[in-house]
């Protein structure tokens, strides 16, 4: 009996022992401690009320989660700044799913831009100015869909901010 519990044990020890070997936790921040995130002005010819918070707060929280940086006003070992340069919304048809199908007209487009600035100060090479566009299609009205599409395009600017910044992709 005492052998049939080893073979039981034995393996599942293991494989708790291996669970803590790999982590998916984000980024890599090398020697970084401190990130500073400053507000994400919205300058785009058409300004929606929220946005600058929401993205602000989004890219926030993004690092807090997946990285061991602590967030801090002021001096810090790396700087995200930058501005939301562009939100429009624009008609565009989409193409059709199979070859005997039409394309799918009435559709629009909601594009979101940002311009970041990152500078880290401990590895200057890892510095850079990028714009980061991103868009979501839709049908129908606007009004009742805004801030899904805000919310789904701000996750996807986040990440691509996040990734360049701290995955070096």
């Amino acid at each position: 009996m005492k052998k049939y519990v080893l073979l039981l044990i034995v393996p599942l020890l293991f494989l708790f022992q291996s669970c803590g070997v790999y982590s998916l936790s984000g980024g890599s921040v090398g020697a970084l401690k401190t990130v500073n995130v400053m507000y994400f002005e919205n300058v785009a010819p058409l300004v929606i009320n929220n946005l600058s918070q929401t993205f602000t707060q989004a890219l926030q929280d993004r690092i807090r989660t997946q990285t061991r940086l602590s967030t801090v006003r002021g001096e810090a070992d790396a700087t995200l700044e930058g501005r939301i340069t562009n939100y429009s919304i624009a008609p565009t048809v989409l193409p059709a799913n199979t070859t005997n199908t039409a394309p799918i007209v009435n559709t629009n487009r909601l594009t979101i831009t940002v311009t970041v600035k990152y500078t880290n100060s401990l590895d200057p090479k890892q510095s850079f100015e990028q714009s980061f566009p991103r868009y979501k299609d839709y049908q129908g009205d606007i009004g009742t869909q805004e801030q899904a599409l805000i919310a789904a395009i701000v996750q996807q600017l986040t990440e691509d901010i996040f990734n360049r910044a701290f995955a070096n992709w």
